[in-house]
């Protein structure tokens, strides 16, 4: 008799501006950049329970022209090391700089990789070995739960940072939480 084992990684997968940030539009220098409280205790709660950390970012700003991509590089690398500096690995942040309507000629694309396609998802999952059916999506938008259920991410969850959800939207997800302190809490008490 043999047995198998799922030796695929488990990731958190999160939308960055609402979820790690405060969705400023268009943030793309440090100082710019606030952090949404609690969200490296937040973090580091599931990167300790063994989940892969990835970064799944719209970034129309670049294909708009409002930064480019070495300033985004720049910020990125940046927020990686604050994460660091606090014991918490990020494995790979995927970013689209792409719009469909309003961008500069060589972004101005409809492409797989803008959310709500599932590109950037399904990108991570093979380069990092991830099985989404252990997975879980964190977004503050109705196409982040689009793209995550597109790329059969198991878990689906709505942050509201500061705004509301109208009934359909909140249907797109398995639950809605204040923030990804408050989702931390229900994650790690739900099975006590």
């Amino acid at each position: 008799m043999s047995l198998t084992f799922n030796n695929k990684n488990k990731a958190l997968f999160l939308d960055r501006d609402g979820v790690i940030n405060v969705d400023h539009g268009y943030v793309y220098k440090p100082e710019e950049f606030e952090f949404i409280p609690d969200v490296f205790r937040a973090v580091k709660a599931f990167s300790d329970d063994g989940f892969l950390i990835v970064v799944i970012t719209n970034q129309s700003g670049i294909g708009r022209g409002y930064y480019n991509e070495s300033q985004f590089d720049h910020l990125t690398q940046w927020m990686i090391n604050e994460f660091k500096s606090r014991g918490i690995s990020i494995s790979t942040v995927k970013f689209c700089p792409h719009h469909p309507k309003k961008a500069q000629p060589e972004y101005l694309m409809d492409c797989n990789c803008r959310k709500p396609a599932p590109g950037m998802i399904l990108e991570a999952i093979s380069e990092l070995n991830i099985d989404p059916a252990q997975s879980i999506f964190v977004g503050d938008k109705e196409s982040d739960m689009k793209a995550a259920s597109s790329a059969n991410v198991q878990f689906k969850y709505l942050v509201e940072s500061g705004q509301t959800f109208s009934d359909q939207q909140a249907q797109s997800a398995d639950a809605v939480f204040s923030d990804l302190s408050a989702l931390t809490q229900y994650w790690f008490n739900r099975s006590n």
